[in-house]
């Protein structure tokens, strides 16, 4: 049986490319990056190249970028970092309801250690509003976290407008773009953010790579202790393969992005258009026009969302209820919980995300066997007939 993979939001496979271009930092250029001897040199050679790749796709310039181990701890250290370095100047941070476990989880860690959060609410489309920032900000606010598109529901938010407001209250500003950099055109500059979050292996590049944009000027104190690594900010030694991975995987995204977002826009509408014409009771969760290029997640009424998922992977189909960092838990989605879908509808929630790979045959197979999965779990569902 052929897969079908549709599960891109959680993670990408890696391509063959990015793939090729690791292997000799494997092999050959193996050196430690820090060793002043030739293959050590060669290694850390191969990370300025990366780090300029990256830089270059954002708009910002090579020394504000720091490696890491992925977008948590990107998240991690913009939060934590920032915050430990302005208790001189406050400490109140804001954020939104709909954030990433790794922003939401940094928060309880930084209230617990006597910092004041505000959550912000969303709209019905997981929108935040940018008046409510400006609302909330007090003298004392050092930090404001809301990121560019949500890994569920792939609603893009505001932040240039949060940024304009940040700036003029002369706070600093991150966002998680773990979900757009690579997908749609990211520029630091135009967005006004001070920090932003980068996942390799969301744009087809290795598992366990990250970076941090941190804009010169920006207070923050390090996580990581030991050597001088990053320029100070991440001790400990380079994974440079993974690192030469992100810059291969960052420099095709910048040529071959344009297209495979068009692509996906296409393929996406034409799953959301079959959905809703071919299974009743469903609702699209997140903004209709205001979404990531391949992002459809959906509402079914009367079934488990777990349940649809098992049968579609008996069909060789790979989907998804929602953030694979949260798959274990039973729990509904704190996202679409925020967005005021009734808890029954939450239970109920697909996501499917598509990527370079995505064919419109794939497409419609999952339109042929989606809405039978669905009418024989609605058919022993009691929650049917208790409601019908």
């Amino acid at each position: 049986m052929k897969r079908i993979y549709l599960d891109y939001a959680a993670t990408t496979p890696t391509h063959p490319e990015v793939v090729k271009a690791m292997v000799p930092y494997f092999t050959e250029a193996f050196g430690n990056p820090s060793s002043l001897y030739v293959c050590g040199q060669e290694a850390k050679s191969a990370i300025e190249q990366a780090r300029v790749l990256v830089a270059d796709l954002i708009g910002a310039e090579s020394e504000e970028i720091v490696f890491t181990s992925g977008g948590t701890e990107a998240d991690n250290f913009a939060l934590e970092g920032v915050a430990f370095a302005n208790e001189d100047r406050g400490n109140h941070i804001i954020t939104t309801t709909i954030e990433h476990h790794a922003v939401l989880e940094t928060c309880k860690f930084l209230e617990a250690r006597g910092f004041s959060l505000t959550y912000l609410p969303v709209d019905e489309h997981g929108l935040v509003d940018p008046e409510d920032v400006k609302r909330v900000i007090t003298d004392k606010t050092i930090l404001i976290s809301v990121m560019q598109a949500n890994n569920e529901i792939g609603t893009i938010e505001p932040i240039a407008e949060i940024g304009r407001i940040a700036k003029e209250a002369g706070v600093y500003l991150h966002t998680d773009a773990v979900q757009t950099v690579g997908h749609v055109p990211v520029d630091v500059n135009e967005l006004g953010v001070d920090l932003l979050s980068i996942s390799a292996h969301k744009l087809y590049g290795p598992k366990g790579v990250g970076a941090l944009y941190i804009r010169k000027g920006t207070r923050i104190v390090s996580l990581m202790h030991g050597g001088e690594q990053e320029q100070g900010r991440r001790a400990s030694t380079e994974n440079v393969p993974a690192i030469v991975g992100l810059g291969k995987a960052v420099e095709l995204a910048q040529r071959e992005m344009s297209e495979e977002a068009g692509q996906l826009v296409n393929l996406r509408d034409q799953l959301i258009k079959g959905l809703m014409e071919r299974i009743d009771d469903i609702r699209l969760n997140g903004h209709p026009q205001r979404r990531l290029p391949n992002n459809i997640n959906v509402s079914v009424k009367f079934v488990e969302g777990e349940a649809v998922l098992l049968n579609l992977d008996l069909e060789g189909i790979c989907a998804s209820t929602g953030s694979a960092c949260s798959s274990p838990s039973a729990e509904p989605s704190h996202v679409l919980l925020a967005l005021g879908v009734p808890l029954e509808q939450a239970r109920g929630s697909l996501r499917f995300t598509l990527g370079k790979w995505t064919s419109e045959e794939e497409i419609e197979r999952v339109l042929e066997v989606l809405p039978p999965v669905v009418a024989r779990l609605r058919a022993m569902s009691p929650l049917v007939k208790r409601e019908r």
